[in-house]
């Protein structure tokens, strides 16, 4: 009995979820280092820092370094993140009373940044053609007879 796979809802799921995994397989994992000045360095605050700020690294093409500095002032919690791939560099800076939501804000603002400078490029591509392009093409279309006036 041949296999219902390839045809029907469940054959697109399966397609479907090949297509995503191979996706995943394409997106480079980013080295996040985080410093802490001033705070006791605790594996909770790490972890999360690092899971927050891998989300926006989807949107880059190429293998990225983040560096996350965490410093507390008395009660003044402050934040700094450095995004490098290639050529790209994205620095954002925030502070609040709670590490925790530092590191939220900072990665909403490198997301933002980053999606930003992937609506650049992608709209850089979308071009009008040059006046040279032009040129080459008016020569090649035949000119409408003028003596049928």
């Amino acid at each position: 009995m041949p296999s219902k796979a390839g045809r029907g809802k469940r054959g697109r799921a399966i397609s479907r979820r090949t297509r995503r995994s191979a996706v995943k397989a394409r997106v480079p994992v980013p080295e996040v280092a985080v410093t802490f000045r001033h705070v006791e360095p605790t594996e909770a605050i790490r972890a999360y820092a690092v899971r927050k700020l891998s989300h926006p690294a989807k949107f880059l093409k190429r293998p990225c370094q983040i560096h996350l500095i965490l410093t507390v002032d008395k009660y003044r919690h402050r934040g700094e993140v450095t995004v490098k791939s290639g050529y790209l560099a994205v620095a954002a800076q925030e502070e609040t009373k709670d590490l925790y939501s530092v590191i939220d804000l900072l990665a909403d603002k490198v997301e933002r940044q980053l999606k930003s400078h992937l609506g650049k490029s992608t709209a850089k591509k979308l071009r009008t053609p040059s006046t040279g392009e032009l040129m080459s093409s008016a020569e090649t279309v035949p000119e409408p007879d003028s003596s049928r006036m």
